[in-house]
């Protein structure tokens, strides 16, 4: 086992809980309105090829950053792939590249919660987005311990939830799946939002760090948390489709609560508020990280950085909440074909792979490529509605 030292030690279940906190509150909550253009049918089969797409890409994302001894993969980046003159500048580019994408991802959350304010307290949407803000950024200021404790506490409360949730949609008036058949460029939509959903490229590193390079452990985390963050999708998705006649880009449980009404909606409320905070620590713990290794500026000033760009870009108003995962999974999927070549590279140093084996050779390597690309076109094309 290669011994790995990050900031805290973490426990298998708060390892797990950030990978599902990671994209349970951006593209889970947009999925079912992208699934509710498509056919049921196809949602199924969807579903399974990303997941099992996501799964091998983050087993080479881990034995990346476990080769570069946990670093986050900008810092890969600069170890394994640029090289030459432009070696800074293709860094620092791939660094904005990223940081813009979080930072307009994190900002999709503030938005979304902003909404659940605005219809469960009324709140005008300013006030929602700075109370989320403060609430979820203190919880990151504090470090990564408390962001895997408190992420462990969400996922676990998400669960009962929807729990709760499900029981409630059941024993009321459903809807009628559909059956009809849109255009490919939904199903592509879908896959390229469901691939969004189940990625967690950013939180694998600290995985790594957390759990010290404990190669098995690290699969499994990845595993399970990928695998239950896939469950949530579909049973969040499907929930929906029943429960909603007309779905919107608000966010899959804000539509779900407003048809529920009572004191359901407001279970609705709390589990879309978990998801959105869990996303939140996840990315911006990361983009902290990420802009403490290339800038040196420390964790708190760093923290403020990968923080407070959310907010302003969020209070300023770009699009809808779908609208702003749609646009941040462009650059965080198309990063992915960069992520391939950067392990190509190391898994040819190291001489060794500690945790894809076969499954990290070439063939395998070119599929997720593949996967990448198909995700990235998925998610700028137009959705026929």
């Amino acid at each position: 086992m290669a011994k790995v030292h990050g900031e805290s030690k973490l426990t298998f279940l708060e390892s797990t809980s950030i990978i599902i906190g990671h994209g349970v509150g951006s593209g889970i909550l947009s999925v079912p309105f992208l699934a509710s253009r498509n056919n049921w049918h196809d949602i199924i089969w969807i579903a399974a090829v990303a997941y099992c797409m996501n799964l091998l890409l983050h087993f080479m994302i881990a034995e990346l950053s476990l080769n570069n001894n946990g670093a986050q993969f900008i810092k890969c980046f600069e170890n394994e792939l640029f090289v030459g003159k432009l070696k800074m500048a293709c860094t620092w580019l791939a660094f904005g590249l990223l940081g813009f994408s979080v930072v307009v991802n994190v900002s999709g959350f503030i938005t979304g919660a902003a909404a659940v304010f605005s219809a469960w307290f009324h709140l005008p949407s300013v006030v929602g987005m700075l109370l989320f803000y403060v609430l979820a950024a203190s919880v990151v200021y504090i470090g990564m311990k408390l962001v895997g404790i408190c992420e462990k506490i969400a996922v676990i409360s998400m669960f009962g939830v929807i729990g709760i949730l499900f029981v409630a949609t059941m024993l009321s008036e459903t809807t009628e799946l559909s059956t009809k058949f849109y255009s490919n460029n939904n199903m592509l939509a879908l896959y390229s939002m469901i691939a969004f959903s189940l990625s967690a490229v950013m939180s694998v590193p600290q995985v790594v760090k957390g759990l010290e390079g404990d190669e098995k452990g690290i699969r499994k985390a990845i595993a399970a948390g990928t695998g239950l963050n896939m469950g949530l999708i579909l049973l969040i998705t499907f929930m929906t489709l029943l429960g909603c006649s007309n779905v919107t880009e608000n966010g899959a449980l804000v539509d779900l609560s407003g048809h529920l009404g009572g004191w359901v909606s407001i279970i609705g409320y709390v589990f879309s508020l978990l998801a959105l905070a869990t996303s939140f620590w996840a990315n911006t713990l990361n983009l902290r990280d990420i802009v403490n290794e290339q800038t040196k500026w420390g964790e708190k000033i760093s923290w403020l950085a990968a923080t407070v760009p959310c907010l302003v870009i969020a209070l300023v108003g770009v699009q809808s909440f779908v609208g702003f995962t749609r646009m941040a999974s462009v650059v965080q999927v198309l990063t992915g074909v960069g992520v391939i070549v950067a392990y190509n590279r190391s898994r040819k140093r190291a001489g060794t792979s500690l945790i894809c084996g076969r499954l990290g050779s070439l063939p395998f390597q070119i599929l997720a490529v593949a996967a990448s690309l198909v995700a990235s076109v998925g998610a700028v094309l137009t959705v026929t509605v």
